[in-house]
């Protein structure tokens, strides 16, 4: 069974009880280099294994990006 959220303003279908961790993992994401949030809730990475996304969630992955 599927469910549906947003991910940086786009609607994304994957499967229930998907885990942050595995949704980094399946776009490739290194979970070291990002900051996950969840409903505008910033995510600790101590907590992505066992966090579970839920259908309606709006979920922003957020890279810092070096510069001068």
């Amino acid at each position: 069974m599927n469910t549906t959220f947003q991910l940086n303003g786009k609607p994304v279908q994957t499967a229930v009880n998907q885990t942050v961790s595995a949704l980094l993992e399946g776009q490739g994401i290194d979970p070291s280099q990002v900051v996950v949030e969840i409903n505008r809730k910033i995510i600790n990475r101590d907590v992505f294994e066992t966090t579970v996304i839920n259908p309606d969630d709006t979920v922003e992955v957020l890279r810092f990006v070096g510069g001068g």
